[in-house]
């Protein structure tokens, strides 16, 4: 299987106007599109557009519809003319626990057999919302890629700022690296770091025991922050477009 599992933690650090950070223990699902359905049937508490203890819909991304989500990432590659000789998808995202899952960011990984090729940062806010950022990739070792952020996120974070991703091309170890800036310099940083594991009933079971209802802790945790940003005098910043689904091909 290529597919595997990545313990670890997500971490951000905002540095102005107001200092703040955060750390919480994780873990993400490594998922090669392929093999989605024969996880689900080799791991009898883990399914496939079921409900189980631990599942994965295709509805919770893509176009949010339910179809093929390797089919809409190929599509939409093509649409943007990025490689057509991608062949293999593996995606980076929370599992549902219990039928549940917020992700405020997974990324689509788009191969050509072992080379990655390009890379698509699927970003939700807790309204419902989602916007896609596209990438090609020109290395495959270290993925540095920036754009400009376009997308209402964070009650409390600017629009008019920049994104640097940077990535490692996930082997045994998992890191993703996001830097938020605007004119002045780093108003954010998050960090997502994890390690290799297999994915199969046991480590399943392990982590079960040690993330326990960790997607409910996701949302939770996320209001719980905004609440103490706000406590220490933080902005509200309002929003002047509501979308469903959108996406944008980054040069």
């Amino acid at each position: 299987m290529n597919s595997c599992i990545y313990n670890g933690y997500v971490s951000h650090t905002r540095f102005k106007p107001i200092k703040h950070s955060l750390k919480y223990n994780t873990f993400s699902l490594f998922i090669d599109l392929d093999e989605i359905e024969n996880l689900s049937k080799n791991n009898f508490i883990f399914s496939f557009n079921r409900f189980n203890i631990f599942s994965f819909f295709n509805k919770d991304h893509g176009d949010r519809d339910g179809l093929c989500l390797k089919n809409w990432v190929l599509n939409k590659l093509k649409k943007f003319d990025i490689n057509k000789d991608v062949n293999n998808i593996k995606l980076l995202c929370y599992p549902r626990i219990f039928g549940y899952v917020f992700n405020p960011l997974s990324i689509f990984y788009c191969y050509e057999n072992t080379n990655l090729r390009a890379v698509m940062y699927e970003v939700k806010n807790t309204f419902n919302e989602q916007h896609t950022y596209i990438f090609k990739v020109k290395s495959d070792n270290i993925i540095s890629q920036s754009c400009k952020k376009k997308f209402y996120v964070s009650p409390f974070m600017d629009m008019e700022t920049q994104y640097k991703f940077e990535l490692l091309n996930p082997d045994e170890n998992l890191s993703v690296l996001i830097k938020q800036s605007d004119k002045d310099g780093i108003v954010l940083t998050a960090v997502q770091k994890g390690v290799k594991k297999e994915f199969n009933m046991k480590q399943l079971l392990i982590n079960f025991v040690f993330y326990p209802l960790m997607t409910l802790k996701i949302i939770g945790a996320i209001h719980y922050e905004a609440l103490r940003l706000w406590k220490k005098g933080a902005k509200y910043r309002s929003r002047d477009n509501k979308i469903k689904n959108n996406f944008s091909y980054e040069e």
